[in-house]
Formats: C-alpha cells, sequence, structure tokens
C-alpha cells in the first residue's frame, strides 16, 4: 500500500530507510533532533537511491507538525540518566548521549512520542516502539490511556520485551 511512515529519531536513518526498501510504495519522513545525524540519514537515502521516497527534517517530535501517517516508528531515548555510566564502551563511545538519555525514570521521551503520536497517527494506525528492559507495564498503560490497542509485544535476542507493535483505536 502506498502507507505514509514517521520516524521519530531517525538518528541514522536504518530503520526507515530499511522499511522503504521492503515496501516499494511507501514514502517517508524521518525527524530527529540531531543535524548530523540528519546528514548521515540523507546520504544513507542517497546510497540505496530512496531520497526520491523518502525526506529527513531537523525537528523534536513536540514541535513536528504534518500531515497523518499509516506507521510510526521510533527507537527512542529510553536508557534512565543515572544508568548511562554503567553503558558498555561500545555505546559509550558511539552513540550520543541524547540518543541515549530517556530522563530519570527513562521514560520522558517515550511518554513524548505516545502523546504526539495520537495526533500524528490516522485511526488505525500503528504505532512501534522499542523500548528498555522493564518498562513494559508502564508503556502499555500510556498507550491504553491514549486509546491505543496493544497489537504484538516482542523480546530481543537476550529474552528481555524490547518492541511493542500498537493500533490506534
Amino acid at each position: 500500500k502506498n502507507y505514509q511512515v514517521l520516524d521519530i529519531g531517525t538518528g541514522s536513518g536504518c530503520i526507515l530507510i530499511s522499511i522503504l526498501q521492503e515496501r516499494k510504495k511507501c514514502k517517508g519522513t524521518g525527524i530527529d533532533l540531531s543535524k548530523e545525524a540528519i546528514k548521515i540519514a540523507e546520504i544513507n537515502a542517497k546510497i540505496q537511491q530512496l531520497q526520491n521516497r523518502v525526506n529527513f527534517i531537523y525537528s523534536g517530535v513536540d514541535k513536528f507538525l504534518s500531515s497523518k501517517y499509516d506507521l510510526i516508528v521510533s527507537n527512542p531515548p529510553y536508557i534512565k540518566t543515572c544508568e548511562l555510566k554503567n553503558l558498555n564502551e561500545d555505546i559509550k563511545n558511539y552513540e550520543q548521549i541524547m540518543a541515549l538519555d530517556g530522563g530519570s525514570d527513562g521514560l520522558s521521551e517515550v511518554k513524548k512520542i505516545i502523546i504526539r503520536s495520537s495526533e500524528l497517527l490516522k485511526r488505525g494506525g500503528r504505532l512501534v516502539l522499542e523500548i528498555g528492559h522493564g518498562q513494559l507495564n508502564s508503556v502499555v498503560n500510556m498507550l491504553k490511556e491514549k486509546k491505543y490497542y496493544i497489537n504484538n509485544i516482542s523480546k530481543d535476542l537476550a529474552g528481555k520485551t524490547r518492541c511493542i507493535t500498537s493500533i490506534k483505536i
């Protein structure tokens, strides 16, 4: 289908670009608060010859104004601020802190995304969120409060709950 896809916190654009490679009729928009990330995402889209089907915008989710989307995906910052110092060196050395720091409870950006997505998604649209370990119940409650139906909960390779797919009802 001709779905419109939004990637919140797109980073290098890898998730959105992968979706567009698989779904040839879809078009996408990626937003991020890092100008450097937006430049990298644009380069990656060009390498994959998708620059005509994707648009990358320097913006935060709370200030992003646009039309309605069929699918919103996000791998937001979800690590508690106090846990950042305990991350593996590979993560600390190669990821921007703003892409990791989810605030004191790890959920500050997740909350913003759920609230804003309820306005940006079409009815019946899907929201796919990556979450941190131990955040499932809190995120499910937030989603239900904003009138989402929980469609699927996925685990990562370590067996930890990592992704929630929900539908706007």
